[in-house]
């Protein structure tokens, strides 16, 4: 009988797992918001994955869960665990995905790289963090940011006053040295229930307004020290916060090329995109083999550059299919993957694959292909 995996989130990231989990037979489910992007592909339950009787009775049809997301509340998580379901990632881990200032005390229990930060309860507190780092600091929202969002600098502890004042009692926010970085990377790990784990090339990140614009993969111009060192870390959190299925772990690199944790996703993630066609076993794979405790698949890059361009927006006037004849035609080796989305400026719509041997002419295919779509 085809192992069922149930995934909790009807996004992007659940419809891209759904071409893989037929592949290798798995039976996938999705408990989705609404009828959008996964639920024209795969049966689906539409509901709110913060109602714990609808997930529990989502979870009684399935062998495992996993996630599109990492917003499931914990007291859901845990009454899951309770009856008896398999949750890859489970509650123990995510929990350190949902909670930054959790996060960060943990990485520091483990000795992981990062940046200076603090639990700053108040205005007070904020402005001496500021006094100490220079008079500039990162302010973020310990739950439910994303793609920029929940994020600020700020050089004055008044400019967080309404995150403060929209805080309840007991919480506080996290405030972050301002890291004077050269680049962004990002480190994958993917990691079985039974402890194997297998490592991909560490990436270079390109963001715009606080969203992933474009991935290059491997990194160009990585030492390897530095190739060593962001797989060690990538490791070490894996296996330190017991993370089942994809782990992206997000990092600085400063000039002196040290390197330091700035988030964590625990699902895939869009800086493993490029993996789909670039990787002998992708990331949405991966995960699915991971969460199923099967043997994980090869991680190794097919080409000598992968790249990867993200569609932000999308065409005003006219549906992402519309534009897809023209952008095939023109730049056939590109991979375009869509994700029928509305249009919205901003709105991650899809994203472009390129691979090759000279890093400029994948740079080149990748973003005239996604400019196809604007």
């Amino acid at each position: 009988m085809a192992v069922r995996v149930g995934v909790i989130g009807g996004g992007q990231l659940a419809r891209m797992m759904i071409a893989p989990a037929v592949e290798l037979g798995l039976d996938i489910r999705v408990l989705a918001e609404d009828h959008g992007m996964a639920a024209q592909l795969a049966a689906t339950q539409v509901g709110d994955y913060r109602d714990a009787e609808t997930v529990r009775r989502f979870a009684r049809e399935v062998d495992v869960v996993t996630f599109d997301h990492e917003h499931v509340p914990q007291e859901v998580l845990r009454l899951l665990q309770a009856d008896g379901v398999e949750v890859h990632p489970g509650p123990d881990a995510l929990q350190f995905a949902q909670d930054k200032l959790a996060m960060r005390a943990r990485l520091e229990e483990l000795g992981v790289p990062q940046p200076d930060w603090a639990r700053v309860e108040d205005e007070a507190a904020l402005q001496a963090f500021l006094d100490d780092h220079g008079g500039r600091a990162v302010v973020k929202t310990p739950r439910g940011g994303y793609d920029g969002k929940g994020v600020r600098v700020v050089s004055r502890a008044e400019e967080a006053a309404d995150w403060f004042a929209a805080t309840a009692d007991g919480d506080a926010l996290l405030a972050e040295e301002l890291v004077p970085f050269v680049r962004e990377l990002a480190q994958q790990v993917a990691r079985r229930p039974s402890g194997d784990a297998v490592v991909y090339p560490v990436v270079e990140t390109v963001q715009r307004d606080g969203v992933c614009a474009e991935v290059i993969a491997p990194a160009p111009d990585a030492s390897e020290k530095l190739v060593e060192v962001a797989a060690r870390i990538g490791v070490r959190i894996a296996e330190g916060l017991g993370v089942t299925g994809m782990l992206a772990v997000e990092l600085f690199e400063t000039d002196d090329e040290r390197i330091l944790v700035n988030e964590l996703a625990m699902r895939p993630h869009n800086s493993g995109h490029w993996s789909q066609d670039g990787a002998i076993t992708g990331q949405f794979e991966q995960h699915l083999r991971a969460v199923a405790d099967l043997p994980l698949g090869d991680p190794s890059p097919r080409a000598t550059w992968a790249v990867m361009v993200n569609i932000l927006g999308g065409p005003a006037d006219a549906a992402m299919t519309d534009r897809l004849p023209a952008a095939l035609a023109a730049h056939p080796s590109a991979k375009v993957h869509t994700y029928a989305k509305a249009p919205r400026p901003g709105r991650k719509v899809g994203h472009v694959n390129v691979t090759g041997d000279d890093l400029d002419d994948a740079v080149y295919e990748a973003r005239s292909t996604a400019a196809r779509f604007a």
